[in-house]
């Protein structure tokens, strides 16, 4: 990512910043938490490595917003010993979890572990940044932009690499297709049993 982009997005990321504003009676955190504990999301793995080691952290706030261009939005805790370093990295992979990747979301999720500890479960792209080789769908992308929220900063990507199956494509391990979903502080997974 060049530097005119960097420059550019903290620009727009200022202006967003600005425009947040402070409302008098908030809704507590606690009706605001079961408010979302109904409210199922699709679980990813988050990595990146700004150049003094790799780090990740397991998401549910990752959707897409743009396909023209290829946008893609997450949030990070302050509270996150990951957060320093995505915040200061150019690129991350952000992988979208299948429930046969459980154990990936769990180990990310996990406070005060080596999560890179076994070097036979990830590798580095030819770019540089941390993959985990079992997770069949994931997406390099850039940095462009950060909002700091709240006690979370939001983190906009422009994608650059996706590696993912076509779509209809049969795939070798079924449980690869059933996505990870987490509610009510809860692992689930998607399948046909859940098919209204």
């Amino acid at each position: 990512m060049n530097r005119a982009s960097v420059s550019t997005a903290d620009a727009g990321a200022d202006v967003l910043h600005s425009s947040l504003r402070s409302i008098a009676n908030p809704a507590s955190a606690d009706e605001f938490k079961q408010a979302f504990r109904n409210h199922p999301a699709g679980v990813a793995v988050i990595t990146a490595d700004a150049g003094d080691g790799p780090v990740g952290l397991t998401a549910t706030s990752v959707f897409s917003v743009s396909a023209e261009p290829p946008l893609l939005v997450f949030s990070v805790s302050a509270l996150s010993s990951s957060t320093p370093t995505i915040k200061r990295a150019e690129t991350v992979v952000v992988h979208l979890l299948g429930a046969d990747h459980i154990d990936i979301a769990k180990l990310c999720a996990t406070s005060g572990v080596d999560r890179f500890a076994d070097t036979s479960a990830w590798g580095r792209l030819t770019t540089g940044e941390p993959v985990f080789h079992a997770v069949h769908a994931w997406i390099r992308g850039a940095i462009i932009a950060q909002l700091e929220a709240g006690n979370s900063t939001l983190i906009v990507v422009q994608a650059l690499q996706v590696n993912a199956p076509e779509v209809g494509e049969p795939a070798a391990d079924r449980e690869a297709t059933r996505p990870l979903v987490y509610h009510n502080r809860a692992w689930h997974h998607l399948g046909e049993h859940s098919r209204l």
